[in-house]
């Protein structure tokens, strides 16, 4: 891996103005459905393009955390939901809807998603069931949200059991990503998109660091358009994005059931469970000792701590593995191998506790934004 930090390049690149490559247009193509994706700088001014003409009305929906503005379609409204994780709850999604028929949205209107995962994620689910499903299109403003939580089609709310294990899927009829602006995010944000990234890293033989910011983002929209568009609805080869995130969730699960959702970002919670998951195949005799140190060449590049924030007990983060969408009454995880990527199940719990037990903590429980 290169010496220089890709995370820092990605910031430097976005913060400068030298991110000025040129709008790129394509279509991501997922359950027999076209689209439209517009990526650049000055993206949100092309969103009037990705609205459907046979939407009646239009909705827009964002965070109170958002800074920025953004010049609405005529006539549009803004609805703002709380901000945090703690907002992807089925209450806050039941006050949205109840707000949607305060302002006349019928089932020939359309919610446009402007935010993170939380806002792609809540604003999808509500789309699929409001007025028994409507359209919707994401305008996400994270890296996270542009590389993995803005596609794909998964929406859903959480449970104080466990992260998404209430949701449905609707794939959105448009995406816009505007590049301009990832350069107001904090550091927190880009280490939870480069969480992804890294993830991605293991799912193609291409390198994807060192790209430009504009080629990463499409890069991994397009594997997880690969993924996703022979697996739309996660009984296959979808389940291998889930890379990491078996403890990634279980991590993200314990923060949220003690009412702490800032103390780690989803991606720096994916990246300790790549370096789990890595260290598990190792030990099952899946991988090498060379394959292990390239996890960890590729999550310090993106600058990654793989370490578990101190104070997370084995018996909390295995009970919170154990509710994961992918378990079959097991311990299940995406592991790598001579195969590359498979789906696991019945995993030994033994060695899963045995490894949390010596797996290595930071000192410190990750500062919040």
């Amino acid at each position: 891996m290169t010496e220089v930090s890709v995370l820092s390049q990605l910031i430097d690149a976005a913060t400068s103005g030298g991110e000025q490559a040129p709008m790129v247009r394509y279509e991501l193509s997922i359950d027999g459905l076209a689209i439209p994706t517009i990526v650049g700088i000055n993206a949100f001014s092309e969103l009037g393009a990705l609205i459907p003409t046979h939407w009646s009305r239009v909705v827009l929906v964002t965070q109170s955390a958002i800074p920025g503005r953004f010049t609405a379609p005529p006539g549009a409204p803004w609805v703002v939901i709380p901000a945090g994780e703690a907002a992807k709850r089925a209450s806050v999604a039941e006050r949205l809807a109840e707000r949607l028929v305060d302002l006349g949205l019928g089932r020939s209107g359309g919610l446009i998603a402007v935010g993170g995962g939380v806002v792609t994620d809540l604003v999808g689910y509500v789309a699929s069931t409001f007025m028994r499903g409507i359209e919707y299109l994401n305008v996400p403003t994270t890296l996270l949200g542009m590389v993995d939580a803005a596609i794909g089609g998964k929406t859903g709310v959480n449970l104080t059991r466990g992260k998404n294990l209430v949701g449905s899927f609707l794939q959105p009829t448009g995406l816009l990503c505007d590049l301009g602006y990832l350069a107001t995010l904090p550091r927190r944000e880009w280490l939870s998109g480069a969480g992804e990234l890294a993830k991605y890293s293991f799912l193609t033989d291409e390198a994807i660091a060192g790209r430009p910011l504009a080629d990463q983002i499409i890069a991994a929209q397009q594997l997880k358009e690969a993924y996703v568009a022979s697996d739309t609805r996660e009984s296959g080869r979808r389940s291998l994005l889930n890379y990491g995130h078996t403890l990634g969730h279980a991590i993200e699960g314990v923060f949220l059931g003690q009412g702490d959702d800032g103390a780690i970002s989803h991606g720096e919670a994916v990246a300790v469970g790549l370096m789990f998951a890595a260290l598990l195949a190792e030990h099952m005799g899946r991988i090498d000792q060379a394959r292990v140190q390239y996890h960890r060449d590729v999550l310090s590049a993106y600058e990654l701590d793989w370490r578990l924030p101190y104070g997370l007990g084995v018996d909390a983060l295995v009970h919170y593995m154990r509710a994961d969408k992918k378990n079959q009454g097991d311990l299940s995880f995406v592991l790598d191998g001579v195969n590359g990527l498979e789906l696991v199940h019945g995993v030994d719990a033994v060695l899963v506790r045995r490894l949390l037990k010596d797996y290595p903590r930071r000192e410190y429980v990750v500062e919040r934004t």
